[in-house]
């Protein structure tokens, strides 16, 4: 090495032992100022009324203040894209949803990568969606609807809130376990895929709990099972599509919580413990009921897991269905 390199080269050591204690210095005194959730819907949607739950015990927890910016668009990716170009400071974090994984097999093309441009902290709670059909509908049991299903394939219709929605997916998983083929009918959102299985224009539905629990105990909607692993307190009497001979079916809504790739450890761990704390809130527990969610705080390294989880086993589904990517 020459003697006119070594100048460039302390430089660029000092360099990065500077940036490295400015961000330890950082991190030790995070957070001093408000910090931002950036929801990827519109305000009064299931993932923004989530991120407001959490958002008000966490600011208390952490002595500072959270709020909330909704940045609607292409199904959450817009939001996604502005975290990921984020300064990894610990100020800027996205609500992430299982509509994050299914965007990510669902595009071609994206401007970030759905692993790796975050660092998830935690997720924050996971909620069923319900197998319905409507009132006059035949079927009573999820068995009935299989069983009718197979002895005319291709017959038999299904309603969702749009190609390459969760609930079409949703949908298409359960057709693939129960080994049955039904006919795919998009709508343009849950008040018409609702009104559509009510009315009887379709023969099932597989939807978020939340926004049908009024038509299920008005008994405008029949419930045939719960994609949930265990049942749901909401509607105790309604089986789980394990329960009913799916032995391998399990589909949540999650949220969680993700700041952008290279934020400190420290952050990240100061975030997730003030998340683990909260969770045990029994006033947060009954609130998070209500929205028909079950609070449910991981590690960063757990959350990881799940994501790459689910987007993996999405991916399979997609191609199994052969839905084409946009």
């Amino acid at each position: 090495m020459t003697r006119k390199r070594l100048p460039v080269l302390t430089a660029l050591l000092m360099l990065g032992a500077a940036t490295t204690v400015a961000q330890a210095q950082s991190a030790d005194n995070w957070p001093n100022r408000p910090i931002k959730f950036v929801v990827g819907f519109g305000p009064g949607g299931g993932t923004d009324i989530i991120a407001r739950m959490f958002a008000q015990p966490l600011a208390q927890a952490l002595g500072q203040p959270i709020v909330i910016e909704n940045k609607p668009g292409a199904g959450g990716t817009v939001a996604a894209g502005q975290v990921a170009r984020a300064a990894p400071d610990g100020y800027t974090a996205f609500i992430m949803n299982n509509g994050h994984a299914v965007s990510s097999i669902m595009y071609r093309s994206l401007p970030f990568h759905a692993v790796r441009d975050f660092a998830p902290v935690s997720m924050l709670c996971e909620q069923p969606l319900v197998v319905v059909a409507g009132r006059n509908n035949a079927p009573r049991h999820l068995d009935g609807l299989i069983t009718r299903a197979r002895a005319q394939p291709g017959v038999l219709n299904f309603a969702s809130v749009g190609v390459g929605s969760t609930q079409h997916f949703a949908a298409e998983l359960f057709k693939q376990q129960a080994g049955i083929n039904m006919v795919h009918v998009p709508y343009k959102g849950t008040p018409q895929a609702v009104a559509a299985t009510m009315g009887g224009e379709v023969d099932m539905l597989v939807e978020v709990a939340s926004p049908i629990l009024g038509q299920i105990r008005s008994g405008d909607l029949t419930p045939l099972a719960v994609t949930s692993p265990t049942r749901f307190a909401g509607l105790p009497d309604v089986p789980t599509a394990q329960e009913a001979g799916l032995a391998n079916y399990n589909v949540t809504t999650w949220y969680g919580v993700a700041f952008p790739a290279k934020t400190p450890k420290a952050i990240v761990d100061r975030m997730n413990a003030a998340i683990q704390k909260i969770s045990q809130d029994p006033n947060l527990i009954n609130q998070a009921m209500n929205a028909a969610c079950q609070t449910r705080a991981t590690s960063p390294a757990e959350f990881e897991r799940h994501l790459n989880s689910e987007i993996s086993r999405w991916e399979a589904v997609r191609k199994t269905a052969n839905i084409e990517q946009q």
